[in-house]
């Protein structure tokens, strides 16, 4: 039988839609739950409050994290919050994109780098990491051999950098001297699509570049 009082990860999918520039796509979006049976801190609340308030259960909600404020991945912050009296974090530099989502909400509380948070007795360190957007963080966990990387880093290459507040030279610095740097073991566990390792996607570095996204 699990421990209740060790922390774990758990993991819940949210389909909705993102949408900038004018444009408008359908995408399923990771949600991360990081605690253990008493409490639990929510990675990127998308699209379904309701999803999102099941998966936490009675557990005490320490927080709800946004990765960055592309509207897929705050669009259900606010009503999480009210439901469970949870504050939203969020890096300032990414105020512009939340006020086109949440024009009348702000954010409860800022990200700094190298903040850490606390769940559960397992610490998450936040990395700024611009380029996907200004203000986009990493959550680094290395008691749980975990990262968090909303956009930034995905199982085959960086994140999106071709729409509005986004910057691929940034991308690739953040990628480079932020995450390329933690132990090749490292789960990555992205915003979208499926887990990857640091150890796996170090070697193509060069290949990004090259094709310069």
């Amino acid at each position: 039988m699990p421990n209740p009082l060790v922390p774990r990860i758990e993991h819940l999918v949210t389909s909705g839609s993102f949408d900038l520039d004018g444009g408008s796509w359908q995408v399923d979006n990771n949600v991360w739950l990081v605690g253990d049976d008493s409490e639990v801190l929510v990675i990127d609340a998308a699209h379904d409050a309701d999803a999102i308030a099941a998966a936490v259960g009675a557990r005490r909600l320490v927080a709800i994290v946004c990765t960055h404020a592309h509207n897929d991945h705050i669009d259900a912050a606010p009503a999480l919050a009210e439901r469970t009296g949870a504050p939203v974090l969020l890096h300032p530099d990414d105020l512009p994109l939340w006020k086109q989502t949440h024009p009348d909400r702000d954010p409860d509380q800022p990200l700094t780098d190298g903040q850490r948070l606390t769940v559960a007795g397992a610490e998450l360190t936040v990395l700024h990491t611009p380029g996907h957007s200004p203000g986009a963080v990493c959550l680094y966990a290395p008691a749980l051999g975990t990262l968090f990387s909303g956009d930034t880093l995905f199982c085959g290459g960086p994140g999106a950098t071709g729409r509005s507040y986004s910057h691929f030279p940034t991308i690739i610095d953040s990628i480079r001297d932020r995450l390329l740097t933690l132990p090749p073991g490292t789960v990555v566990r992205t915003g979208h699509g499926d887990p990857t390792t640091i150890g796996a996607e170090a070697p193509h570095l060069d290949e990004w570049i090259a094709r310069g996204h």
